[in-house]
């Protein structure tokens, strides 16, 4: 009767222990490798930046300041007129001049900003020699608008899933891999290679009439970065 009694609890024992076994000798095993894709594209720049400022100098900095505010509210009302063509001050200060010597504050000079933007660059570009007979040229640069940049990142995000897929499948085949699974997936922008700055169009700007502006292109880059895991027969 014990030897009855006992019997049951063993079989069970027994026959879990043999199920363990099949799920533990047929679980995947998996190797993980890091992979990572990159694609990019050439985007027209569709937006033009010009900076102009108003420097000058006096002994007595209430004129200066005076002066300078006609000088740039005057360049502010003409600049509002010009159709599609957005317009913000920039940065001012003044700052003291000092005598040969560094004994003694021998006058003030003061310096201006004005800021304007423009998808439409024959408009910027007539305004800004306009205004060029009474402001100096600080900066011509050209750029890429958001709405541009989102259509062309959104575009290229997916075709950064499909180029890390393929070289999922290709590490795959070479692994010698049954089948992966991605672990992990991070997708990010490189963003756009640093702007051109229009140094050299000064002096384009200086002469009448107004010059064509080519703007050119700038690269647009996608990567996605990530794990797999190959499952080996």
């Amino acid at each position: 009767m014990p030897a009855t009694r006992f019997l049951p609890a063993a079989l069970l024992l027994m026959s879990g222990a043999l199920a363990q076994l099949p799920a533990h000798a047929d679980e995947p095993r998996y190797n993980q490798v890091s992979l990572r894709a990159e694609v990019s594209s050439e985007v027209a720049r569709d937006l033009m930046h010009v900076t102009l400022f108003t420097e000058s100098q006096s002994e007595d900095p209430a004129q200066l300041a005076a002066q300078t505010t006609r000088t740039l509210n005057a360049a502010l009302e003409r600049a509002r007129k010009a159709k599609g063509v957005t317009v913000s001050q920039g940065n001012r200060n003044s700052y003291p001049v000092y005598s040969e010597k560094g004994e003694r504050i021998s006058g003030w000079r003061e310096r201006a900003e004005l800021r304007l933007e423009s998808a439409d660059f024959a408009a910027l570009s007539q305004l800004t020699a306009e205004l060029m007979q009474t402001l100096k040229m600080g900066e011509m640069r050209f750029s890429v608008s958001d709405v541009i940049r989102k259509e062309n990142e959104d575009a290229l995000l997916e075709n950064a899933v499909a180029a890390f897929r393929a070289r999922a499948e290709l590490a795959t085949r070479a692994l010698g891999g049954s089948g992966y699974r991605i672990v992990s997936l991070n997708l990010g922008s490189g963003g756009f290679q640093p702007m051109a700055r229009g140094v050299a169009m000064k002096a384009m700007m200086d002469s009448a009439p107004a010059a064509e502006i080519e703007a050119g292109t700038q690269q647009l880059t996608v990567n996605a970065d990530g794990v797999i895991e190959v499952q080996m027969p």
